[in-house]
């Protein structure tokens, strides 16, 4: 299969992995949609409890605030540190026997009630309830509708089921723990989410101008070769294979299926060794994209090795240059997929990651302004129905899980970009999907090589305003995920608009409109980069 081709077939499996913007590690079980009322009407947050065993510092656990009881203080100079100490009964639903004057009682979840377990713990004299899971996620506790008894002055905290076993084991094997709860507040904007918009940015921009020079290198060696021997050269052999795909209409509907059934088979299959197979088809996917960005780039100096060829089995004619390089790219992906769970291996997911992108804008092409929008209109409808609608078939949003990874054990699946929220106290990472700069990326690329074309200067062509309202789409993705607590949101619900709508608008405004969306370049005189029309030329006379 053609090195070229084979990365296709990777880039729709990347596309089909098309995930949205969220944060990882944010709260994502329980009912969000439990109505507020008075003494029930907390904002759910993250709680860091730090602990103590015999005076010395030990582990810190995360749990999720009630929607009922008194907020937790949200710097931790402001904490106490109090002593723990285990409920008797465990389940908490009578007054506890033994004396919890102003300490944090932990208590087990299950037969009754949130709210009484904290009114009993109240009435103890505990200062905070730390309520232990049945299951390792984290759950929102919140009120049920016919409930009064509200007026609680104590916190509630939810841990999970394995942070409760080790607390537990802290009581038993020493003679004092103590407790320190606080819930720091998040920072408006992190770093890490200006470098993830400058890498979506930025891989567009390389990408486009990779593919609009390539389509004028084409341009000239073909009108070259018409000029010097028209009448020897037949027109199709003189076109040669540009390794290029043109998307239709059609493939850009069926996208929208495909990649419905894919992420389905995603959501039920999602395990360990589903996992460990999509890093198999991202390192392969990565090595090929990685392998043609070095090639291209070190062709320029290295132009004799890259122009001479040697015949590799399965492969055909290979140049010397990506014989040197591939050791190279396989080497670094296998050291990715080995390491992928250091810190720092975010790195090499984005390296891999970027370079298969830029290759797949290079290699794909939407021929005309219909095709692209009938793909993000599709992709735009997928996107909304699989973070939102989803919800009420499969009781959770089938993007968002599939994005994080929840029914792996491991940290999501590896087709996105991430990087590490830098000044956020509960750390995590922000991440993008593929999908979210492929899609866009196709566009705006088209939009460079149409301006190229019709020779238009960059205020006067659809570029520059593309890339900006791509970036400002992106900025207002970022704006939501932040106005909706951390809540997943898909990207292209506003890169869209912005983007396919300021297309669409400068085209009618310029009288661009109907060039663009059939036919898609400018009428030239032949011969072109598009020899089809002097072909029909040819034939007609």
């Amino acid at each position: 299969m053609d090195s070229r081709r084979l990365s296709w077939v990777l880039a729709v499996i990347s596309l089909v992995c098309h995930v949205c913007t969220v944060r990882a590690g944010d709260i994502v079980h329980g009912d969000d949609t439990a109505p507020k009322k008075p003494g029930c009407a907390n904002d759910f947050v993250l709680v860091k409890i730090q602990t103590w065993v015999d005076g010395i510092e030990n582990a810190e656990f995360v749990g999720v605030g009630a929607r009922f009881g008194t907020t937790i203080v949200s710097k931790e100079k402001n904490a106490n540190q109090t002593l723990l100490k285990l409920s008797d009964p465990l389940d908490c639903c009578t007054t506890p026997k033994n004396k919890v004057a102003g300490d944090v009682l932990m208590v087990e979840r299950g037969n009754c009630k949130f709210t009484t377990k904290t009114n009993a713990a109240e009435a103890a004299g505990a200062s905070a309830v730390l309520i232990i899971n049945n299951q390792k996620e984290l759950y929102k506790m919140v009120c049920e509708k016919d409930e009064t008894d509200l007026d609680i002055k104590i916190p509630a905290v939810m841990l999970p089921q394995d942070a409760g076993v080790s607390l537990e084991k802290m009581l038993k094997n020493s003679s004092s723990v103590s407790v320190q709860l606080y819930s720091p507040r998040r920072p408006i904007v992190d770093i890490a989410e200006v470098f993830l918009w400058l890498m979506a940015v930025g891989t567009i921009l390389c990408a486009s101008y990779w593919s609009a020079w390539s389509a004028r290198e084409a341009a000239i060696e073909q009108d070259k070769l018409l000029k010097d021997a028209a009448d020897e050269i037949p027109i199709a052999e003189a076109m040669g294979n540009t390794g290029v795909v043109d998307i239709n209409t059609t493939s850009a509907v069926l996208f929208v299926v495909i990649a419905s059934c894919f992420l389905v088979v995603l959501y039920e299959l999602m395990s360990y060794w589903f996992l460990e197979l999509l890093v198999v088809l991202f390192c392969i996917g990565g090595v090929e994209g990685l392998q043609t960005c070095l090639v291209a780039l070190l062709s320029r100096w290295f132009k004799r090795t890259a122009e001479s060829y040697v015949k590799v089995p399965f492969f055909g004619a290979v140049s010397f240059l990506t014989l040197a390089v591939s050791p190279l790219c396989i080497a670094f992906a296998v050291v990715w997929a080995v390491k992928r769970d250091v810190s720092f291996a975010w790195i090499g997911q984005d390296i891999l990651g970027i370079a298969l992108i830029i290759t797949v804008l290079q290699i794909v092409h939407v021929p005309n302004l219909k095709v692209g929008t009938v793909l993000l209109s599709c992709a735009f409808l997928y996107d909304i129905f699989w973070v939102f609608i989803s919800t009420k078939f499969f009781s959770e949003s089938v993007m968002i899980v599939v994005a994080r990874g929840d029914k792996s054990g491991e940290d999501g699946i590896p087709m996105l970009l991430k990087i590490p929220r830098m000044f956020d106290p509960w750390g995590g990472y922000s991440i993008i999907g593929f999908g979210d700069i492929l899609l866009p990326g196709l566009l705006i690329a088209f939009s460079l090589r149409y301006d190229w074309l019709a020779n238009k200067s960059i205020r006067a062509g659809y570029f520059l305003w593309a890339m900006i309202a791509y970036g400002l789409g992106l900025l207002i993705t970022y704006v939501a995920l932040n106005l909706m607590d951390g809540h997943g949101q898909p990207a292209l619900l506003y890169i869209v608009p912005f983007t396919l709508g300021t297309f669409l608008t400068l085209g009618r405004k310029r009288g661009d409109l109907k060039v663009l969306w059939t036919r898609g370049e400018p009428e030239r005189p032949c011969p072109h980069i598009h020899l089809r029309h002097c072909d029909e030329s040819h034939e007609e006379k």
